[in-house]
């Protein structure tokens, strides 16, 4: 028997292998490191990793073969297990830049006056004298860091996995550091590990259903990578039970990753028990990597099987819409409130994925489905980012503050904040001149031209409902009286100044200019099949 050895690419993979790199770098530091220097250790080697893997994540693509339209090819390494195409590129990209905003926020220190907002020792029990005396102590959980970097690092390999056990493999890579990370707040310490708990489990048992549907995939098919489940569903016009199965139970835990109904549960409790800068990080990155991961498996290994999962995209859009509008409006709790908002964007990037798979089912001068999703994503992705980022500056004696009559009155108490929040709020209501507009927009045009109409009149009415709790909140701070002795905002440091600036930045100018974006997803093409 020949042995062949494989063969992988590694001048197209290496920005992610250097960010799980710096991942297992940051695991070192933290066994062999003094104490005293690891916090800044950490925050330069992952802000440094994360810089040279964008770089890195540009220059292959820059270097991607061009199709004749001019789009971006790419090719299939690692024995068939990733491939490297425009779409995954520009994913990349999208999900280093959320990482650097992501990074500056875990390393922020002056809110909690002088040390971070993760706990100091995690196995000591809230309330105890262990506890109180890491808190004393100063103590700092920098394992965060590398945490961090090993779920960008799965966040990655998630759109660019070229078959079923990759995929589940990236899955679980992205998830796990993110299970650990809810359960860290430094404060409310009980209800940030019931809300890691509950992400756990419920993670488990979608995990669970993931693995079982590739069983059955694979039974109809003989294969794991896309294009041979896709070539399977071609030539076989015999019985489809394991296929149509399968492909339901692997949607289950896709569906549970992007928070869309009826497996959005967790994303209130673990939104609003988490620390503020994962639940900005996790609520940003991972549905940029959700939805890379789940668009590749249905155009690519499911497109000859659309006439099967479209129609059940129909009922899963509808209900995510409706159910994150009408429970939002339900919500006290800025956190939770903002949980809900993602639920209903979730719906609003499926609707997105209804529309035309390919530049050759549409007219001259349509966009792509691909091309809407990719965009709605990014500004998606900032202005969530820098959404979370100011509530972490709105705090009281007992930190954070976010319950909604805490926020009364902070149009005087500091109008620079209330005024940017109220701009975030805005874009996610679709106002026009802003990037949530533009991205509603384009998710709306090109359901709408593949005939999915009445998913896109749902959409508009729940995009207009949406619109009450947003604007309920700028009312509250701008024309309401003040509760006590009202709301007080603490000046963060440079870090989170940078992330809320970079949020704003984008929000703006994709509303304004958003051209050079469409332009960049559309020059990134279509999956590679």
């Amino acid at each position: 028997m020949e042995f062949s050895k494989p063969v992988i690419g590694y001048a197209e993979v290496w920005p992610m292998l250097l960010v799980f790199g710096v991942a297992c770098a940051g695991v070192l530091v933290e066994a062999f490191a003094p104490r005293r220097v690891r916090y800044a250790t950490q925050v330069l080697l992952a802000l440094v990793g994360l810089a040279a893997a964008f770089v890195g994540t540009v220059m292959i693509g820059l270097d991607l073969n061009e199709t004749a339209g001019g789009a971006a090819k790419g090719g299939i390494t690692a024995e068939g297990a990733i491939v490297v195409d425009g779409p995954a590129i520009f994913l990349w990209g999208l999900i280093l830049l959320i990482a650097v905003g992501g990074l500056l926020l875990f390393a922020e220190r002056e809110l909690e006056g002088g040390v971070s907002a993760f706990a100091g020792q995690a196995a000591a029990l809230p309330g105890t004298e262990a506890e109180r005396e890491a808190s004393t102590r100063g103590l700092d959980h920098t394992e965060v860091f590398p945490l961090m970097m090993f779920a960008v690092g799965g966040m990655m390999l998630f759109p660019a996995s070229n078959d079923l056990l990759t995929m589940f493999v990236a899955l679980e890579v992205l998830s796990l550091p993110l299970y650990l990370l809810s359960g860290l707040a430094r404060r409310r310490r009980l209800l940030s590990q019931e809300a890691a708990l509950k992400y756990f489990l419920l993670g488990a048992f979608s995990s669970g259903f993931f693995i079982y549907g590739i069983a059955l995939v694979y039974g109809y098919a003989g294969t794991m990578e896309f294009g041979g489940i896709n070539e399977a569903i071609s030539n076989n016009t015999g019985n489809r039970t394991l296929l149509l199965a399968g492909m339901g139970l692997i949607s289950v835990g896709l569906l549970f990753k992007v928070g869309a109904a009826p497996f959005q549960a967790w994303t209130p409790d673990v939104y609003q028990g988490a620390p503020t800068a994962v639940t900005g990080f996790m609520a940003a990155a991972t549905k940029v990597a959700a939805f890379g991961a789940l668009m590749r498996l249905y155009y690519v290994a499911f497109g000859n099987e659309r006439w099967s999962w479209q129609p059940m995209l129909w009922v899963i859009a509808i209900l995510t819409m409706l159910v994150g509008a009408l429970l939002a409006i339900a919500q006290s709790d800025i956190k939770r409130m903002l949980a809900y908002s993602s639920v209903a964007h979730t719906g609003f990037l499926l609707t997105g994925v209804l529309g035309a798979q390919s530049a050759s089912e549409l007219s001259s001068g349509e966009i792509t489905s691909l091309q809407a999703v990719l965009f709605y994503l990014v500004t998606y992705g900032f202005m969530t980012l820098g959404a979370f980022a100011i509530v972490s500056m709105v705090r009281d004696a007992g930190g954070e503050t976010n319950h909604l009559s805490r926020w009364a009155g902070l149009g005087k108490e500091s109008p620079i904040v209330a005024g940017i929040f109220a701009f975030f709020l805005l874009s996610m209501a679709g106002i026009p001149l802003t990037a949530g507009f533009t991205g509603k927009w384009a998710v709306f045009a090109v359901a709408m031209s593949a005939g999915a109409w009445p998913v896109v009149v749902v959409a508009v009415l729940t995009s207009a409902l949406a619109a009450f709790f947003y604007v309920r909140v700028i009312v509250l701070m701008y024309f309401a009286d003040p509760v006590g002795a009202g709301p007080s905002v603490t000046l963060p440091s440079v870090l989170t100044a940078v992330t809320i600036a970079l949020g704003v930045a984008a929000t703006l100018l994709l509303g304004i200019v958003p051209g050079p974006v469409l332009d960049l997803a559309a020059h990134a093409g279509e999956f590679i099949r």
